[in-house]
This record gives C-alpha cells, structure tokens and sequence, in this order.
C-alpha cells in the first residue's frame, strides 16, 4: 500500500504549507476542516485547462457542417411554431410535444458543455438563449391553445 502512504505524505505536506502560509499572512480567523486536501498540482491544474479547452474546441465543430436553420433552436421551434399553426390536426397527430425534448438534447447539451454552476460568474439556465427560445415557444403554444 505504497501509494496510501504517497498520498498521505502529500496532504499533509498540502496542510503544513497552508497553514505556514495562514501564519505569514495572520489570518487568524481559519477554522479547522474548512480547508481541502484536494489541491491539484500545477501540472495536473494545466493538463486539466489544456483538456477542457480541446473538448470546447470541438464541441464548436459539432455542428458546423449543418445549415444555420437545423442548429439553431429558435429557428426549429418557428418552424414547428409554423407548423402546428397552419397543420394543426398533423402537428396533433406527430406527437410533436414528446419528440421536441429527444430533438433538442443535442443542441442544448453542446450550449451547456462549457456551463458550471459552481463558477463564480456563472450564468443561469433562465438567461441562456435555448433557454429562452423554449420559454417563448412554450407561451406561443399556450397562447394559440387557448384561442
């Protein structure tokens, strides 16, 4: 259990130089067991920032080969808006309510790849544009329903 003793050896290290650190600068106010012992290593913290921005970089090829109208979330849901108000017996009948969340997922889920709500700036979900296009197709629905 050789790498028990390697990772014990490195907190405790990560604690003594913590609080030497706490002593230099006199904040007296650290409480025990508020501190973590799950500090990365400046490598691990680079390799970490290289990986994400390669997986944001494709993330943004997903769809660069579909046209504008296909990976656009406002764009689909006009078309489907379209539809239920010129077909409405067809739009009915295709169950569009139940495939709109599976025909969606791809594209919300690119939109929220780089999305962490533990970040400090964080944005919220009601302020994100597929948010939004969801919201306002969902009044536009509920609007035309009770005509």
């Amino acid at each position: 259990i050789q790498g028990e003793d390697n990772s014990s050896e490195v907190i405790t290290k990560y604690r003594t130089c913590r609080r030497q650190v706490r002593e230099r600068s006199g904040e007296a106010d650290h409480h025990e067991g508020m501190s973590s012992d799950d500090e990365l290593a400046p490598a691990e913290v680079t390799e970490f920032q290289k990986s994400k921005d390669n997986v944001l970089e494709d993330s943004r090829k997903v769809f660069e080969d579909v046209h504008a109208d296909f990976c656009d979330i406002r764009k689909i849901l006009l078309k489907f808006q379209e539809w239920k108000e010129k077909f409405p017996d067809s739009y009915c009948d295709a169950y569009i309510s139940f495939c709109l969340p599976k025909l969606l997922n791809p594209l919300i889920r690119v939109q929220l790849i780089n999305w962490n709500p533990l970040e400090q700036n964080f944005t919220e979900l009601e302020e994100m544009p597929w948010f939004r296009a969801v919201e306002e197709f969902s009044d536009a629905k509920n609007v035309s329903e009770s005509k």
